[in-house]
C-alpha cells in the first residue's frame, strides 16, 4: 500500500519518572531529511530516534519534536554532610561548656550552617531513557503511518481514475488514426484529379503514398508502450514497498510516449486528444510527488 509523504503523528509516555512527548510531521522531499529537536541534556537519545524514523520512512522532510517534563520525576535529592554536621555540633557544644553559654541547638539552626545540606540531581540511566524515548517515538510513528496510509489510499484512487481516463483517450486515438489515413488518401486522389483532369491516375502510386503516410503517422508502438507503462504503474501503486521515486521515473516515460504521439498526429481531433492525454499525465505527476 502506498503512503503519502505528508503526515503527522504524536505519542506520550513516562520513562524513568520523566514525562516524554514525541510529535513528528513531514512534507515532500526527494530524499529522507530528518531533524530531531529535543532538550540538550537528552541529546544522547537523538540517534535512537533517528534510527526509528529511518525504519518507517524512506523519503520526505521529517521534523521530530521531543519534549521532556521532569517536574514529577523527583530527580532532585537533598543530602546531609554527616561529618561536617557532627563537627559543627561538637564545636557548638564545646563553646557552650567552655564559656557557659546556653546550648540552643535544633535541626533548623544547624541546617543553616554552610554546606550542611546539599541539593543534587539524580543521575538517570541514559540507556534506559534513550530506549524509552525510542519506544514512544515508535508509537508516534505508528500514528503517523496510519495518517499517511489514509492519504495514500486517496492518492492511489485518484491515480487509478486518471489511468482509466488515459486508457479511454488512447482508445479514441487508436480509432481515429485509420480515419486520418483515409482522409489523406481522399485528399491525395482529389489533388491528382485536379492535376490530371481525372485521367491517368495511378492507383498503385496512391496506395504507396498512403502506405508511406500511414507508416509516418503510425502510433501503434507508442500506444502499446504507454499501455505497458500504465500496467506497470498500476502494479506499483498497489504494491507494499515505497515506489514514489520509481513512479517519478516512469511518468517521464509516459510523457515521452505522449510527446511522440503528439508529434506524429496530423489530425486536429487527435491533437485535442493528445492535449487531454498530457493533461492527465501531468495531474498524475503532481500526485506522485506526494507518494513516498
Amino acid at each position: 500500500m502506498i503512503k503519502s509523504m505528508t503526515g503527522f503523528g504524536s505519542a506520550k509516555g513516562v520513562v524513568e519518572g520523566l514525562e516524554i512527548s514525541v510529535e513528528l510531521k513531514s512534507v515532500n522531499n526527494r530524499y529522507l531529511d530528518c531533524s530531531v529537536r529535543m532538550p540538550r541534556s537528552f541529546l544522547f537519545a537523538e540517534e535512537s530516534v533517528k534510527s526509528a524514523v529511518q525504519n518507517h520512512i524512506s523519503r520526505g522532510k521529517v521534523d521530530v519534536f521531543v519534549g521532556v517534563d521532569s517536574s514529577a520525576a523527583g530527580d532532585m535529592t537533598v543530602k546531609v554532610n554527616e561529618a561536617l554536621l557532627k563537627g559543627y555540633v561538637d564545636a557548638l557544644r564545646h563553646i557552650a561548656r567552655e564559656y557557659d553559654i546556653p546550648e540552643e541547638l535544633n535541626a533548623l539552626s544547624v541546617s543553616r550552617f554552610p554546606d550542611v545540606l546539599t541539593v543534587e540531581k539524580t543521575d538517570h540511566d541514559a540507556e534506559a531513557i534513550a530506549e524509552g524515548i525510542r519506544q514512544i517515538a515508535e508509537q508516534a510513528l505508528n500514528d503517523f503511518d496510519l495518517m499517511r496510509l489514509h492519504e495514500g489510499e486517496k492518492l492511489r484512487d485518484d491515480v487509478l481514475t486518471r489511468l482509466s481516463t488515459i486508457d479511454m483517450l488512447l482508445t479514441q486515438i487508436e480509432a481515429a488514426a485509420p480515419q486520418t489515413v483515409q482522409a489523406y488518401r481522399a485528399r491525395l486522389e482529389q489533388k491528382m484529379n485536379e492535376v490530371l483532369g481525372g485521367t491517368g491516375i495511378d492507383e498503385n502510386r496512391i496506395l504507396a503514398e498512403a502506405a508511406i503516410y500511414a507508416d509516418h503517422i503510425a502510433t501503434d508502438e507508442e500506444t502499446v508502450r504507454l499501455r505497458s507503462h500504465m500496467a506497470q504503474l498500476s502494479t506499483m501503486i498497489n504494491g507494499q514497498s515505497p515506489t514514489g521515486r520509481k513512479i517519478d521515473f516512469l511518468i517521464q516515460e509516459f510523457n515521452r510516449e505522449a510527446n511522440t504521439i503528439g508529434s506524429k498526429c496530423q489530425n486536429s481531433d487527435i491533437a485535442h486528444l493528445v492535449v487531454d492525454l498530457k493533461s492527465e499525465i501531468e495531474k498524475i505527476r503532481e500526485q506522485i510527488q506526494n507518494i513516498e
